[in-house]
């Protein structure tokens, strides 16, 4: 986008870690804050703002975006847009923009937390020892391995919990309507199958229509054993009333809510008027059930993520891409090396003979640790000379290279015009997907699961 700067004027309409006002200063940008006014008075002078700032002091509705004739994008510093009209601000050509990478860290280790303070009853036994009470048999706690982790809702958050979940002996399920998302910490099923499995279900859902008061009596019933709860994701989708009747029966084991169905939209306070719900004060009494304020993301390092976050998206609209983090780098490693061969199985008994490489069927499987000493694998493979497998290339050779998410690298290559072969295909062992280089080399993207392969 061709601009200048010095001509984009953003209001900030909640405060923020300070590197979000300094860094949108730093390269021009003309910021104002506005952290009083009403929702009515800002409507009266956001027509003369390209850019607003927003946590979650009020809704931007249709009424809104209506008077905000200049706007060019919305920046949420949160993971959610629930406080959005999203389908009417798109219509208007607005960016929107949320900043789930900015705190998914913070929230799978809070949801990982509640589940062993739970599983351990660790805040009921600290209050006993606190009254000088010294009871150890009712403290008595369930180990973790061994367990089904079910995840529903499998975006940052629920990809975050599932990687803190890799040094315990557990199976992780997840389910997400969206298809292919699994990944070698979590096996996608269905909601079915993981409604049949689960001892421990973890929430990672966004508020939508589909979610909203989803965890209903229905819901928790429909599961096989009973279940530990774990709720980081949004109050509004657990029934509170039908969660206490699964408490009282003992479907639902435990719970560790961090938000609850009677947040205010601001997350500040729980009620309009000094009456507390009969449901909610059973959630107080309850010596299985831990609460926490709307704090899962809500860490002095996710306050740093989340500016520089939304930062690096407002100047990606317009500079260009913001760099890619860690976890959406395109390319992650060399997955495979494959050649087409006369004689693959003599080949292969050559180099084992002669170079010690220990050759299968498949060729080799050369193993070697990541930098977070996690298992990689690449694979080198001879192939027949008439294999199809490389086509529509003509060359002699293909190259397999390591991907972390395949649906987004597939995405972004089709949108700057790069050949896709075929459609992508997943396995036990990982997704797979194909492209064609300038010169027509086959180069096959694979998204792995090495564990498979151990």
């Amino acid at each position: 986008m061709d601009i200048n700067p010095k001509d984009i004027k953003i209001l900030h309409i909640d405060s923020n870690h300070p590197t979000l006002w300094k860094q949108l200063e730093e390269v021009g940008f003309t910021n104002e804050a506005d952290y009083t006014s009403t929702k009515e008075e800002i409507e009266a002078k956001i027509a003369g703002y390209n850019g607003i700032v927003i946590r979650s002091r009020f809704k931007i509705d249709k009424a809104f975006i209506d008077k905000a004739t200049n706007l060019q994008f919305i920046a949420r510093v949160g993971a959610g847009l629930e406080s959005i009209d999203c389908e009417y601000a798109e219509q208007k050509n607005i960016h929107l923009i949320a900043a789930p990478e900015g705190n998914r860290n913070a929230v799978g280790e809070q949801a990982l937390g509640m589940l062993l303070s739970l599983f351990n009853n660790l805040n009921k036994a600290d209050r006993e020892i606190r009254e000088g009470k010294w009871i150890r048999e009712s403290n008595r706690g369930y180990e973790l391995d061994g367990k089904t982790v079910g995840i529903i809702g499998y975006g940052n958050m629920g990809k975050s919990f599932a990687k803190k979940l890799r040094g315990f002996d557990v199976e992780v399920l997840c389910y997400d309507i969206t298809p292919t998302v699994g990944d070698n910490n979590a096996k996608q099923v269905s909601l079915e199958e993981l409604q049949r499995k689960a001892d421990v279900v973890s929430l990672h859902t966004p508020w939508t229509p589909e979610t909203d008061k989803m965890v209903n009596t229905a819901f928790i019933n429909a599961f096989t054993k009973p279940f530990w709860l774990i709720n980081t994701a949004r109050g509004k989708s657990v029934v509170t009333e039908d969660l206490v009747t699964a408490l009282k029966s003992k479907k639902v084991l435990g719970a560790g809510l961090d938000v609850l169905e009677y947040e205010k939209l601001s997350f500040e306070t729980l009620f309009t008027e000094n009456n507390i719900p009969e449901a909610f004060q059973y959630l107080l009494d309850s010596e299985n059930v831990l609460l926490s304020p709307h704090i899962a993301g809500w860490t002095f390092e996710s306050h740093v993520k989340l500016a520089q976050v939304i930062v690096d998206k407002i100047k990606a609209i317009y500079f260009g891409d913001a760099p890619d983090t860690e976890e959406e780098k395109r390319v992650t490693g060399i997955g495979g090396i494959f050649f087409k061969a006369e004689d693959p199985a003599g080949l292969r008994e050559w180099y084992k003979k002669h170079l010690g490489i220990n050759t299968d069927n498949y060729g080799w499987s050369f193993w070697w640790k990541d930098k977070n000493g996690d298992d990689g694998m690449t694979q080198w493979s001879p192939f027949a000379t008439d294999t199809d497998y490389f086509e529509p290339s003509q060359k002699q050779f293909m190259q397999n290279l390591r991907v972390h998410n395949l649906d987004n690298v597939l995405q972004k290559l089709k949108e700057e015009g790069i050949t896709i072969v075929g459609e992508p295909q997943a396995y036990d062992y990982g997704k797979f997907g194909w492209i064609l280089d300038p010169e027509g080399n086959k180069i096959e993207l694979w998204e792995p699961i090495d564990k498979a392969f151990i």
